[in-house]
């Protein structure tokens, strides 16, 4: 079993060194932060958290083509494997369509702008020319690395949809697929699997990080309010597949979403969050999260990755989540 930790760029860098420090201690194999637009910036945290660290493997969670060349991707890639040691997990993906909207960037051909980024880094980190004629990128025989990288990092896509979930399966060292609600794990897995049965031989076994929310307190009412709080926030853009899993339906959202954007009033818009909504995550103490995510073990998951809110109190939470992962590896 693996365990990752997955953290949004909105912290300070003092907490992202205490997290990092404490979730290398409770027994995290992987910790990965966001790189959102006008946040701060991922590759600046993970330098600082693999300076700090020895041990748990360090990842971009995730970095897009649109907005950070492929080139420069490359680059950074090699330079924080040498940072840290070869503790370098590279995440990518297409980004947030709506984010790039912010700095004028259009979404153009996101799979093959993704598969051919791929593609490219991975030649460019073997050492070879990546000359391209592709839809996204035109390269020509210049585009090479000028320095040796330590090694080939491992390349994480993100994926959401059927065709991102099958290039990953297909081309990718792992997946990071949102699983909201947990369950959804069944849906996801069988576009994975299509990707797999067109997998390069030469790739190693996909690792296939099941990506959740979770809020975790001993205080359970606590653990409640701040998954519910994200739920607020989040839910209206949920897709169609996730809420059919839920037993919902855009319409249940709108009340809600009114109460946060029109009415400005939080305490509302949680107090409407209801029971099947909060499905989207995990929340409660160890045992309810134990309870919870034992059948995606059982269902053969072998990557549990814990992403925000994590909890009222975040660095209590890694330290509780320490007692998941023990559980789940004595097993």
């Amino acid at each position: 079993m693996r365990f990752s930790l997955r953290l949004n760029n909105d912290l300070s860098l003092e907490e992202y060194i205490r997290l990092a420090r404490a979730a290398e201690s409770a027994g995290f194999d992987q910790f990965w932060v966001s790189n959102d637009l006008f946040l701060r910036s991922a590759p600046v945290i993970l330098t600082a958290v693999a300076h700090a660290t020895t041990r748990i493997e360090i990842g971009t969670g995730i970095l897009n083509p649109y907005t950070i060349h492929p080139a420069e991707i490359a680059m950074l890639a090699a330079t924080l494997d040498e940072v840290s040691g070869n503790r370098f997990n590279l995440g990518l993906a297409a980004g947030a369509g709506d984010f790039l909207k912010w700095v004028g960037i259009a979404q153009d051909t996101p799979l093959s702008a993704t598969r051919e980024t791929v593609l490219a880094v991975r030649g460019l980190l073997q050492g070879h020319p990546a000359a391209l004629r592709g839809r996204f990128l035109q390269w020509s025989e210049e585009a090479y690395l000028r320095f040796k990288a330590p090694r080939v990092t491992p390349i994480y896509i993100g994926a959401m949809g059927p065709r991102m979930l099958a290039l990953a399966g297909a081309l990718a060292d792992g997946v990071l697929p949102l699983l909201f609600p947990p369950e959804h794990y069944a849906t996801v897995l069988p576009y994975v699997q299509a990707g797999i049965a067109n997998r390069d031989a030469a790739l190693d076994t996909l690792d296939f990080a099941a990506c959740i929310w979770v809020s975790l307190s001993a205080d359970r009412a606590a653990a409640r309010q701040v998954l519910a709080e994200k739920i607020a926030y989040y839910g209206h853009a949920l897709g169609p597949l996730i809420l059919e899993r839920l037993g919902l339906a855009k319409t249940d959202f709108v009340p809600i979403e009114r109460a946060i954007m029109v009415e400005r009033d939080v305490e509302k818009a949680v107090s409407l969050v209801d029971e099947r909504m909060l499905r989207i995550g995990v929340t409660g103490t160890v045992t309810d999260v134990i309870e919870r995510l034992g059948p995606l073990v059982e269902a053969g998951v072998r990557h549990l990755s814990f992403g925000p809110p994590l909890g009222p109190d975040r660095l209590a939470a890694v330290r509780l989540l320490g007692e998941v992962i023990h559980y789940f590896r004595a097993e």
